[in-house]
């Protein structure tokens, strides 16, 4: 089964850990990029009215991503990362899902956190795609990296 690390880091630090699982499995590895990055004021959770308090408070936000330069036909799997907001994954990952087909693809996801779990993210992104959409881990340590990795892959 041909697998797929694809991760939105805004901080680096779930970057950080998708390049250490791609590297551990031996697969690619594909950066969701925002058009507009997110600066440290776009990702203050305290102002309500800062970009990311904006977007996950309307469930229909749409972040614009940089399209058209993965080719998914080839994988059976993705392992989608991204950093836990508002107890699920940021809309931007409802973007990239429902900009490529997955159709017969299995999606895992995993995230980092500060310190909630996965929450409703596989609720929430299975409403933007036809995969399988499984829950993964949390992934803030090696050793949970390498128990996704037993469990999942």
């Amino acid at each position: 089964m041909k697998t797929l690390v694809a991760y939105f880091s805004a901080t680096n630090t779930t970057k950080r850990v998708a390049e250490e699982l791609s590297a551990k499995l031996g697969c690619d590895l594909y950066e969701i990029k925002p058009i507009r990055p997110y600066t440290d004021a776009d990702l203050n959770w305290m102002d309500k009215a800062s970009r990311s308090s904006v977007e996950m408070k309307d469930k229909s936000s749409r972040p614009e991503i940089v399209k058209g330069d993965v080719d998914l036909a080839g994988y059976d799997r993705i392992l989608i990362g991204y950093p836990v907001w508002w107890y699920t994954a940021p809309t931007i990952i409802n973007t990239f899902l429902e900009a490529y087909d997955f159709s017969g693809k299995e999606i895992v996801i995993w995230a980092t956190s500060g310190g909630s779990g996965l929450g409703k993210a596989k609720d929430d992104l299975s409403k933007s795609t036809t995969a399988t959409v499984k829950n993964g881990k949390i992934l803030n340590t090696s050793a949970q990296l390498e128990q996704f990795v037993k469990e999942f892959i």
